[in-house]
Parts: C-alpha cells; structure tokens; sequence
C-alpha cells in the first residue's frame, strides 16, 4: 500500500509568517523542548507541551526585568529571543494555527486570576489582553472556589482532557495570582491504519500491547543511532516525527543527540512497513526543578526574582507546574496539556506544614507579662472525650472504679485485654 497524492503543495496551504527573530526564537525554542525532556526524562512514559510552557512564561515575563528576564528570554528562545519577539511569536500561535488544517483541532487559551489585595500594572494588562487574550479575573482565593474555578477552565479549555490541575495539597490560597496556559490538538492521520491490522504484540520484550500496522509512503531518515519517520495529519500542516533508538541504544541516547537545529528529517519519502502501539500517556510536571536546571532559577528565589512590572507588589514564581495528556490510535492523535505559574508575594511567608503527630511540649501563659501558668508535655493515650462532670474525685475506698476506653466512651467492666482508663490511669492488659 502506498500513500496517496499529498493534499495540496506547501503554497496551497495556509502558513504562519515569521519574522527571521521569530524563526530564530522557533529553533531556539524547539531546541529548549528536547532540553526540557532530557531534564525530565525518567524511565516511564512521558508527555510535556513545550509551547505551553513557552506562552505561560512569555506571558509572565512581561512583568520580569533584569537577570530574571534575561534568564527566561534564553531558556525560552535563545541568545536573541526578547519579550517582544516571543509575545509576536505566541500571538501568531494563538490566533492562527486553528486554521491551518480544518481537519486538525488545535485550541490556545491563557488566563490570569489575581487575588483580592493584588491588582496588575495597567501595562501588563495591555501586553496579556493584547498579545495572549488573557483578561486578568479577580478571586478571592480564599472562598473555597477559586480551586474548583481554575480546574473547570483546564478542563474546558481542553475538551476535558485534563480536568485536575490544581488540588487540595497544590493550591496555595495565599498565592497573589495564578497564570495559566491550556494548548488542545486534535488530528487525524492523513493515512489512517486499518484497526483489522491491529495485533497484540510484546513491546520490549514485557507485556502484549495493541500494536497498530500498516505499509506506506512517508518521510524517512536514519543514523547510526536511530530510525526516523514522519507521519502527518490532514492536510499535514501538523505531523508526528517519531524517533526509534538502535537496538543498542536508548531514549536517553537519542533524546542526547537531538536539538533543535537536526531534529527534522533529511531523508526521501520511502515506503514504510510501520509498527506502532497505540498509546495513552498522561503526566503531571513539577516544572520548578526543571526550569531551574535548564538556566532560570532567579525567577523562584523569593530574594533575586524581579517581577517589578507585574503588579503592585513584589512577587516571585512560587510554583511551576503542568498537567499533559496523549492519546494516540488508529485514527490519529488527541494530547492537550496545562501550564499552571503561581505568583506569591515576596514578603508573604511560606507556607509551613506543623502536624502534631509525635510528642511535643506545651505552655500556657499570660501575654503582657509572660508568665507561664502550665507547662507539660504530650505523649499519646488522650483521655479526651471522659465526660467532665465524671472527673470528679471520689473515695474510691467504696466507690466502684470509674472505667473508659480510649474513645472515651464508659464501661460497665474493665476489658479482658487492651488499654483502658481506671480512675483517670491508664491500666494497659
């Protein structure tokens, strides 16, 4: 089988125009997205959105200026990459790559929310409306809604594709301002695989998957360390460039290998006997780690982030996160993933975790002269929840022992076995 006629030359269909700055940020950018992997690659399966992350700092870095705007200007595109030149570059993404092909899908959305008590320079309000469509919306983060609001808009943003990316443990309710950028590809293969070849096969030698298979035309190129074929979309304004490792080699190998100036491939289309398992991956990023190794970590130091162009306060990058998610099939290609950045307010302290679940000391005492009325310390074996009113002391010569269990609860006769309270002691069985 052979792949049909390709669907209109390159002059046929409709492009993006680049500036030469632009272009250069692309290749600067392209070369941060296997960067950005190398950083994060583990030995699961893994999905990240680089132009994600590219338009939610390039929103936020119209608030940066000095070492943390430089920092992010070349972690993002490169030695010549400025604020203006990425904010061109994500705008022309957002408004025209959902018509390049009317059979792909592909959404861009950004949003801002801003915490009562904080309010955006009136600049950076132009820049985000302007640039990202962004209309800054004020919270009160603390109403016990703000977390549940954000999710909603992940998840619409993405045809419910990632509906979490905020949680009980990762919303910071202090926080002055949450940015986020959500980015949704739908695609169908410009050759689809027929679902009646589909067999299940071992991959790498573990458990049988569905293994999908067809014979066609496409781009193909090869190394001494790897494979390559390009299999496009629609009218193949999109594609899918997959890159398998000589039997010798791994991922970590090749991803070593790829950059952004030699990652396209150079080869002729050649026929391709093609195996590849369908797929559904679906990773949540802790981006902080990773954007300070690739080369900004002055944006997440509370005392080194310049952000003096953001809001009314001083703020640093507190978190960095974000959700993604791919599924792959006979029919093409859905993935949608959801960069989240929390502002938090330089002054503001940290959040500090105290769970008093050991021992501990403790002192009651009196403010304006500081004198300590009680002093103890707890161990464990509460005898909390024993009514009040029979804690009285009694002549226990006559009386019948008073007797709890742990809970609290009374009793008619001490237990044959366990711990229990006897006249307010502990007696352990």
């Amino acid at each position: 089988m052979t792949a049909p006629a390709t669907v209109g030359g390159a002059e046929e269909r409709a492009q993006i125009a680049l500036s030469d700055a632009e272009r250069a940020l692309v290749n600067g950018s392209n070369d941060f997205a296997f960067r950005l992997m190398r950083e994060a690659n583990t030995d699961e399966s893994r999905i990240l959105s680089p132009l994600s992350i590219v338009c939610a700092l390039g929103m936020v870095n119209n608030g940066a200026a000095g070492q943390t705007q430089a920092e992010i200007n070349e972690v993002l595109g490169g030695s010549g990459a400025t604020p203006e030149v990425i904010n061109t570059f994500c705008q022309k993404m957002l408004s025209q790559a959902a018509d390049l092909d009317p059979d792909t899908k592909v959404c861009m959305a950004n949003n801002i929310y801003m915490n009562v008590g904080y309010e955006l320079l009136a600049p950076f309000v132009k820049t985000a409306k302007t640039y990202y469509d962004a209309t800054p919306e004020v919270r009160n983060f603390k109403d016990g809604k703000t977390m549940d609001v954000i999710n909603q808009w992940a998840s619409d943003h993405t045809e419910q594709m990632v509906k979490e990316v905020l949680n009980e443990q990762t919303f910071n309710d202090d926080a002055a301002s949450y940015l986020l950028n959500a980015l949704y590809f739908k695609g169908t293969w410009t050759i689809k695989f027929d679902r009646q070849q589909t067999v299940m096969e071992r991959f790498n030698f573990g458990d049988e998957e569905p293994m999908m298979h067809m014979k066609a035309t496409f781009g193909y190129d090869e190394t001494d360390s790897y494979q390559a074929v390009r299999l496009p979309y629609g009218n193949e304004a999109f594609q899918m460039t997959i890159f398998l490792p000589r039997k010798d080699l791994t991922v970590a190998d090749v991803l070593g290998l790829l950059e952004g100036s030699n990652w396209q491939l150079k080869g002729m289309p050649r026929e391709v006997d093609l195996k590849l398992p369908r797929i559904e991956t679906e990773t949540s990023q802790d981006l902080k780690p990773v954007m300070r190794a690739l080369g900004m970590p002055t944006a997440f130091d509370r005392d080194l982030a310049e952000f003096p162009y953001f809001c009314n306060l001083p703020t640093y990058i507190a978190e960095m996160r974000q959700r993604a998610k791919i599924t792959l099939n006979e029919e093409g290609t859905e993935a949608a993933a959801v960069t989240t950045i929390e502002m938090v307010e330089k002054s503001a302290p940290a959040t500090a975790t105290f769970h008093a679940t050991r021992p501990f000391v403790y002192v009651v005492s009196e403010l304006s002269t500081g004198a300590i009325f009680f002093i103890g310390q707890y161990m464990g074996g509460t005898t909390a929840g024993i009514p009040t009113d029979e804690m009285t002391v009694t002549d226990r010569s006559t009386a019948e022992p008073q007797l709890y269990n742990m809970a609290g609860q009374r009793l008619n006769a001490p237990p044959a076995r366990g711990i229990f309270i006897a006249d307010g002691k502990k007696v352990i069985r």
